[in-house]
C-alpha cells in the first residue's frame, strides 16, 4: 500500500488555494525510494498496484453484499494524461457486473435544454455499484470556462464572467454533498500530466500507425489553450476539493504511478467503509439447512 503521507501528499485540503506549479507531474518517488532505480521503481509500483487489485476485488464484493453505498470515481485530465489505461489497469481486477463506466461527449440537443448536471445525474451508480466518470460535470467548469461558446441554450441571461462560475462551483459542491449524505463515496482525480510529457505522447500516436486513431487535430488546438486550462483546473480543485469529495492531483508523466496510486486511494477509500455481508438470521439458517437436507436426499 502507499503510505498515507504520499496520499496526502497528492490530496487536496478544502478551501485550500491550488497552485499546480507546486504539484510535479514527473513526481515517481518519496524519500523511501529515492535510492531506488527507475525500473526497482516501477517494479515497486506494480507490487502496490496488484496487491490494491486483489483487495479492490474483495472490496466490491462486500460492497455489492452491503448494499449502502455507491463509489463514483471522478478523472478528469488534458489530452493524453492516461486516463483511459488507468480504468483499464485500475479495474482490470473488478467484476464487470459491478461496474459501470461512462464517458461525456459533447452534449445533445437534448442535454442542452436541461441544467448542465441533468446527463451526469442520470448516470450516477446505483448502491452496491462502482461508477467512473470519464470525464464529468467539470468539463461544465473546464472546457466551458475555456470555449465559453459552447455554453449555448445554457447561456444565461447575466454577464457570463467571476460570479456565473462561482455559482457554477456552488451547484457542483451541492450536487456532490446531496450524493454523499445519501450514500455515494465520491473520489475526484486530475491526472497531472505536463506539456512535454503530453506532445511526446501525441508524437507517439502519430509514429505508430496502430496509434494514429487516437490522435485528433482537435487534440492540437485544445493544446493551444494549455494556460487557460492550467487556470480553470486550478480554479475547480479549488473550489470543489471538500473534506467529503476531495479531489487528488496525482502525477502522470509516469503512468505506473498514476495507476498506482489511483488504485490504492480508490481501495483504501472503500476499506475504510467498514464494508459487511448480510448477517443471517436464525429464520434463514433453518431454511438453508432445510434446502441441504433436500439436495443431500437427493
Amino acid at each position: 500500500m502507499i503510505r498515507k503521507d504520499i496520499i496526502d501528499l497528492f490530496r487536496i485540503p478544502e478551501d485550500k488555494k491550488v497552485k499546480l506549479v507546486d504539484h510535479n507531474p514527473g513526481w515517481k518517488q518519496s524519500e523511501e525510494f529515492k535510492d531506488l532505480g527507475k525500473d526497482a521503481l516501477k517494479e515497486r509500483a506494480k507490487e502496490i498496484l496488484e496487491g490494491s487489485l486483489s483487495q479492490l476485488a474483495e472490496a466490491q464484493t462486500r460492497l455489492y453484499a452491503d448494499d449502502r453505498f455507491a463509489v463514483l470515481i471522478v478523472l478528469q485530465a488534458m489530452d493524453a494524461a492516461g486516463k483511459d489505461g488507468a480504468i483499464k489497469h485500475v479495474m482490470s481486477g473488478v467484476n464487470p457486473q459491478g461496474c459501470q463506466v461512462f464517458s461525456f461527449k459533447k452534449p445533445s440537443a437534448e442535454e442542452l435544454d436541461h441544467n448542465f448536471l441533468w446527463r451526469y445525474t442520470r448516470c450516477l451508480p446505483e448502491r452496491g455499484r462502482i461508477g467512473i466518470f470519464n470525464r464529468s460535470y467539470y468539463e461544465d467548469v473546464l472546457v466551458v470556462k475555456v470555449h465559453p461558446e459552447l455554453l449555448g441554450p445554457q447561456r444565461p441571461h447575466e454577464k457570463v464572467g467571476k460570479k456565473f462560475w462561482e455559482k457554477r462551483y456552488e451547484d457542483i459542491n451541492a450536487f456532490e454533498r446531496h450524493l454523499v449524505r445519501n450514500g455515494t463515496v465520491i473520489l475526484k482525480f486530475f491526472l497531472n500530466v505536463s506539456k512535454d510529457e503530453q506532445r511526446r505522447r501525441f508524437l507517439e500516436r502519430l509514429d505508430r500507425p496502430e496509434k494514429n486513431w487516437k490522435f485528433s487535430p482537435a487534440d492540437l488546438a485544445e493544446r493551444g489553450y494549455w494556460d487557460d486550462y492550467m487556470a480553470a483546473y486550478e480554479d475547480a480543485l479549488t473550489a470543489t476539493s471538500t473534506e467529503s469529495a476531495p479531489w487528488y492531483v496525482v502525477p502522470a508523466d509516469h503512468k505506473w504511478i498514476a495507476r498506482a496510486a489511483i488504485a490504492d486511494i480508490v481501495t483504501t477509500a472503500m476499506q475504510d467503509l467498514d464494508l459487511k455481508v448480510p448477517e443471517i438470521t436464525d429464520e434463514t439458517r433453518k431454511l438453508l439447512a432445510e434446502a441441504r437436507r433436500k439436495l443431500e436426499a437427493e
